[in-house]
């Protein structure tokens, strides 16, 4: 009798710690694909970014409705990881507010609108280059790939701010120079979404361990 409610036991024991599994599995799953969602709409706003008219001038809410659609979009994807989450929600924020800026101070004129991105930019670069001391492996590499990619963006747009200055004097904001300013945006947004969709890949394999 007592090797009988012995391996009992051990029996609901062990459906326990299956349903306990399959309990923690679930949210991991359901993490996976929140970023995963989260990193694709982040790519078709990119998409977006790229396609935005090249007229004269880009119009600062529309600049600043895509920033904060992506700083919305990333400030979520960040509480849904289960590594370096303070920093992704962080970057998120930032990019919010940019987003904000342009919102709250509209301007017709396209110079005034490269300071704040550049600024975006660095911050941007500096919180990720951050938290890749809380990541490993894949997820590593492709946060350094987003910091770098941002940092290489905000000091080709600082460096060509004297240049812009120039051509914008003489010339006007030529129509080259503003979609330049477009894909400045789209590639942050791309690099920022490929990451994500890198950081689902990990947490569906480890739901799924």
């Amino acid at each position: 009798m007592k090797a009988v409610g012995a391996a009992t036991a051990s029996n609901e024991a062990r459906e326990v710690l299956l349903a306990a599994h399959a309990q923690v599995r679930t949210p991991g799953r359901n993490r996976a694909r929140g970023l995963r969602a989260a990193g694709l709409a982040i790519i078709l706003l990119g998409v977006g970014a790229a396609l935005l008219p090249a007229g004269k001038s880009i119009s600062s809410d529309l600049v600043g409705g895509l920033l904060v659609a992506a700083g919305l979009i990333e400030t979520v994807a960040g509480s849904l990881r289960s590594e370096a989450r303070r920093y992704a929600v962080a970057a998120g924020v930032v990019t919010t507010l940019a987003g904000l800026l342009f919102i709250l101070n509209p301007t017709t004129h396209f110079f005034p609108n490269v300071t704040p991105v550049i600024g975006w930019l660095l911050i941007r670069s500096l919180i990720l280059a951050l938290a890749t001391r809380l990541t490993e492996n894949s997820v590593r590499m492709w946060t350094i790939i987003s910091a770098g990619v941002d940092l290489l963006l905000g000091l080709l747009l600082m460096a060509g701010l004297s240049i812009a200055t120039i051509v914008i004097s003489v010339f006007g904001p030529t129509e080259p120079l503003v979609a330049s300013f477009a894909w400045f945006l789209a590639v942050s947004f791309v690099a920022n979404g490929l990451l994500l969709l890198e950081v689902s890949s990990c947490e569906r394999e480890q739901a799924s361990a």
